[in-house]
């Protein structure tokens, strides 16, 4: 059940919106620029709260419903994508899976200072050869008397410069394939972790990606996120969620697209007169208007179907890949409009062009989306 009232969901998303507009909007270029997080920034997100969001008061969280939740991070997304992909992310697989399989020392240890913002964690499921396919992964272990030693390396694993913890992934035995997975809690301190980061990124570039390298990493078993073998469930326990996250993010950028094609169109003259008066500018902001207004429907309707206690695979699929490609050709759109001025720095359109691409590939390609939907709408795959 929703722990606030519509009139307090309502004030926190009024809030979200001012906090990035008063805090976020005047220093993001810069941090985009040098590829940082302002750690002032997200101490502040984590004094009002703003970490906590679905996951239960009981561990430090705001035990959001979802339709509020995807309102909160569409807008901190609006001004930056990278801010709205942190908020969503204690309450995606880095902390989802602790919420529902950890022990309750696990969670105390890891998720009620996830939630209130006092720590970051990573998630490291995505490898160099078999990317997100968790049961054809090569990172291993085998097992020592009652300890675990694990070799093997993570690649794109987001958040590798302040994560405090890693929930990671590891097979005991490749061939029994996704029944082989076991997940894991790795502490940042661990022996026998390096990580790697990645420089100059196409977008998310205040996210700092790279590589994590697991190096004869021996553990205990306190370390084992729910049941030897049951790695598989937890590395799916918050996929929909994910899929929601990066859907509200690709709506609160295609949001900006929009009202930045659409001041700009205002102001620019050519030939006389605005370009808001040529055809072909109004049949673009027409295209975006359209698909802000759908995606949010569609993100909107996803959330609420989680809110019922629905799996929603189907709608979280759709809204993910819709949101995203609308995401896109509104950044590519409102780019076109500015024309050179949307290649310049001094116009954030360049910016919200690059976090739209990788919106498309981040929680599944939109091509895997693809088939997926059309998997379940054929009956060839459960749509619940």
């Amino acid at each position: 059940m929703p722990t606030l009232t519509m009139q307090e969901s309502s004030a926190l998303v009024a809030l979200a919106r001012e906090f990035a507009t008063t805090e976020i909007a005047p220093r993001v270029a810069e941090y985009d620029a040098q590829e940082t997080l302002p750690r002032d920034i997200l101490a502040k997100l984590g004094e009002l709260g703003f970490f906590g969001g679905a996951v239960s008061p009981e561990y430090g969280g705001l035990g959001l419903d979802y339709v509020t939740f995807a309102q909160v991070i569409e807008e901190i997304s609006k001004v930056c994508n990278a801010m709205g992909c942190l908020i969503s992310m204690p309450s995606g697989l880095v902390g989802a899976s602790i919420e529902r399989f950890g022990t309750p020392e696990q969670k105390e240890r890891w998720l009620r200072p996830l939630a209130e913002g006092k720590f970051f964690g990573a998630a490291g499921v995505t490898e160099p050869r078999s990317g997100s396919d968790v049961a054809g992964m090569t990172t291993s272990y085998v097992k020592d008397g009652d300890q675990f030693v694990i070799n093997g390396a993570k690649a794109w694993i987001t958040n590798i410069d302040i994560a405090d913890f890693f929930v990671t992934f590891a097979t005991g035995d490749r061939s029994k394939r996704h029944r082989g997975v076991t997940a894991f809690l790795l502490p940042r301190d661990t022996p026998g972790i390096s990580v790697s980061p990645y420089h100059g990124k196409l977008g998310f570039r205040p996210l700092c990606s790279g590589d994590l390298v697991l190096q004869d990493v021996r553990v205990g078993p306190d370390a084992v996120l729910g049941e030897e073998g049951g790695g598989f469930a937890v590395a799916m326990t918050a996929v929909e969620r994910g899929r929601l996250g990066v859907a509200a993010r690709a709506l609160g950028v295609a949001q900006s697209c929009l009202d930045d094609a659409r001041a700009f169109a205002t102001v620019r003259e050519a030939f006389g007169r605005e370009i808001a008066n040529f055809q072909i500018v109004q049949s673009k902001i027409t295209d975006m208007a359209v698909g802000v207004e759908t995606a949010r429907l569609l993100v909107t309707a996803a959330a609420a179907a989680l809110d019922r206690g629905e799996r929603a695979r189907r709608l979280t699929s759709m809204a993910k890949m819709y949101a995203s490609d609308v995401a896109f050709r509104s950044a590519a759109d409102a780019v076109q409009i500015h024309g050179a001025s949307g290649v310049s720095p001094e116009y954030r359109v360049g910016r919200l062009f690059r976090d739209a691409k990788v919106l498309q590939i981040v929680e599944g390609s939109n091509d895997l989306h693809r088939a997926l939907i059309a998997e379940m709408e054929l009956g060839l795959r459960p749509a619940s």
